[in-house]
């Protein structure tokens, strides 16, 4: 299956938002279920969702990147040809 890195970027980076959240329940619910208070629990949670985030869902998170490198490479060379365009320069195409 060959697959362009930008070609499911919304529904990578969808999916991976959802996990960091989901993350961050599943910590907040494992700290009150100890005993831990509501707030220090979803504090707790939070901090140690973002490192626990980048080891467990690293190949989603190299998904999301790899896409908006693509998506981002496609906006630079618009705006070069843009840039040229209204230099006076001569498009590339012609």
């Amino acid at each position: 299956m060959s697959e362009r890195p930008g070609e499911h970027l919304a529904r990578d980076l969808t999916l991976y938002v959802l996990a960091r959240f989901v993350l961050v329940a599943v910590v907040t619910a494992l700290l009150v279920l100890v005993g831990v208070p509501l707030l220090v629990a979803l504090a707790v949670g939070l901090v140690l969702g973002l490192p626990l985030g980048l080891l467990l869902l690293r190949k989603l998170n190299a998904r999301v990147t790899a896409g908006l490198a693509a998506r981002n490479e496609g906006r630079a060379k618009q705006r070069a040809a843009l840039r040229a365009e209204l230099r006076g320069d001569r498009p590339e195409s012609e």
